[in-house]
């Protein structure tokens, strides 16, 4: 749903402006033209030369700059955005933007824009929480603009807390729903996924290789189109898929409880789980120990 569309990436200054690099080698991997703006502060952590080097096209920093002897630049950036994404966002750009500031080439641009924002938010925990931020945030969300929920740990500032910008992969997640016609609003979805296992004793189990791939890839899928999503998945390596309701259980038995809990409210079940064929008939309470038999 990428392929084709043209974002406009837009740096502020914070440390989290090095993640951008990595977000536009993915953005680029999926096909999209990438046009960057980037604050004068966003400069003094990364390069404009960085991103023109992998977008080829020219990165765009001053105020006055023209895109040729026609359009001013700020005019054409707008015009040709599928949509603005603004990562890193930090506080100063969001509370600039919801109060209707264009002092610099971002905020302008963005003025000038009737394309849908996304905010990939990164600043420090308390800055995150206080109520101007909060109050910047509700009233851009009431605009239609979208927020991405910034992750949670130790930040640059050393404080523990919300305030890490979203990873590059889960940008993405975000841009591809946004893109992905919601032709399944409105309708439920169960999906199993994976392998079960069944015990033989408490250390021991037989299982099958299924990675689970399928499921997850089909919960993702209709997700973005809209579903309610609900994934009942056996044992993997996966990550859970974001923004998705996903139960996991381990036995044939478990999955099967699992889908019968939801399976009257769905509108669609899709069986695509591996559960195994055979069950141990004498489980055992205890380790069985090893013998020559």
């Amino acid at each position: 749903m990428l392929k084709g569309k043209t974002v406009l990436l837009c740096i502020t200054g914070g440390i989290a402006a090095y993640k951008s690099a990595d977000l536009v080698s993915k953005l680029k991997k999926a096909d999209v033209n990438v046009d960057v703006i980037m604050t004068e502060a966003a400069t003094k952590f990364v390069t404009p030369l960085t991103f023109q080097t992998m977008t080829q096209n020219r990165v765009h920093v001053g105020m006055f700059g023209l895109e040729d002897e026609i359009n001013v630049e700020h005019i054409s950036l707008a015009q040709k955005a599928d949509v603005i994404l603004i990562a890193p966002a930090t506080a100063n750009t969001i509370a600039k933007i919801a109060n209707g500031i264009a002092d610099n080439l971002l905020t302008t641009t963005v003025l000038a824009s009737q394309a849908r924002i996304i905010f990939a938010p990164a600043m420090n925990s308390t800055m995150y929480l206080h109520v101007a931020t909060v109050e910047n945030m509700e009233k851009l969300k009431s605009r239609g603009h979208i927020f991405l929920k910034p992750g949670e740990g130790r930040l640059a500032c050393g404080d523990i807390g919300p305030g890490k910008m979203s990873e590059p992969a889960e940008i993405i997640d975000a841009l591809e729903y946004y893109f992905t016609p919601k032709d399944f609003l409105g309708k439920k979805v169960i999906i199993t996924a994976g392998p079960t296992i069944e015990p033989i004793d408490p250390v021991r189990y037989i299982t099958n290789h299924s990675s689970g791939k399928m499921g997850y890839s089909l919960a993702n899928e209709f997700h973005n189109r809209g579903a309610e999503v609900i994934l009942i998945t056996g044992p993997s390596s996966l990550e859970p898929p974001l923004n998705i309701e996903t139960i996991k259980v381990n036995t044939t038995q478990d999955m099967l409880d699992a889908v019968k809990i939801h399976f009257d409210s769905c509108d669609i079940l899709i069986k695509s789980a591996a559960p195994l064929d055979y069950k141990v008939e004498n489980y055992k309470n205890e380790k069985i120990k090893k013998s020559s038999d």
